[in-house]
């Protein structure tokens, strides 16, 4: 995805997507842990969250909080590995990579669009990464990679005649995740745009575009 991070406003308030986790202190586990700190991280920055506040908004101690997770680091880490392995995942299927190009690029961006909506806390939270730590460094590395795969499937399609040629490949690509990336400054889950519809009227802009379609029988 590009590396162009959403202005940092508020994270839109949604449930966080499930992630798996072992158990630890009675009443929390490493996964309630893991989608509090995510809502805390998108809303005052990763940097300027101490694990004092962490602790505040679970209603625990910080040594609790390290009965969980070994540093504040390691809950970053698997956050942005949830959102990371649910976007490679989507490339790594199967349907990105046999048939026409065209068809596989719709496949990646309706699959990139349901990743997005359904983890949107944890995706929101790497597109605003600034790359100050190790940690982000890697994932940045990663999102670098995710970007470079769809610029090569944007040119496959142009290859094949069936994407308009006129545009550099990544240059479509950004603008591709440029649209996408937004969404996760405004959609609300559960509101009143599903997120299959959603889907739906991004890919029919990026493919048909706005103009309406005039019918030759009319004319």
């Amino acid at each position: 995805m590009p590396d162009a991070a959403p202005d940092p406003a508020a994270a839109p308030d949604a449930p966080a997507a499930a992630v798996p986790g072992r158990r630890g202190r009675p009443g929390y586990d490493q996964q309630s842990v893991l989608n509090v700190a995510v809502d805390v991280f998108n809303r005052h920055g990763y940097e300027a969250t101490s694990m004092g506040i962490l602790a505040e908004n679970l209603g625990i101690t910080k040594s609790a909080i390290y009965h969980h997770v070994p540093s504040k680091g390691e809950l970053l880490r698997l956050a942005l590995d949830h959102a990371l392995d649910g976007l490679e995942a989507v490339l790594d299927d199967p349907r990105a990579s046999d048939g026409a190009a065209d068809v596989r690029l719709e496949f990646v961006l309706r699959g990139t669009i349901e990743v997005l909506t359904e983890r949107l806390p944890f995706v929101t939270l790497l597109l605003r990464l600034r790359g100050n730590t190790e940690i982000e460094r890697t994932a940045l590395a990663r999102r670098r990679e995710f970007d470079h795969r769809v610029a090569d499937l944007v040119d496959a399609a142009r290859r094949e005649g069936s994407v308009r040629s006129d545009i550099d490949p990544r240059t479509t690509t950004r603008l591709l995740f440029g649209t996408i990336n937004s969404i996760v400054e405004w959609y609300r889950p559960g509101g009143p745009l599903p997120a299959q519809k959603l889907a739906d009227n991004i890919i029919t802009m990026v493919f048909d575009g706005l103009h309406t379609r005039l019918d030759p029988g009319s004319a």
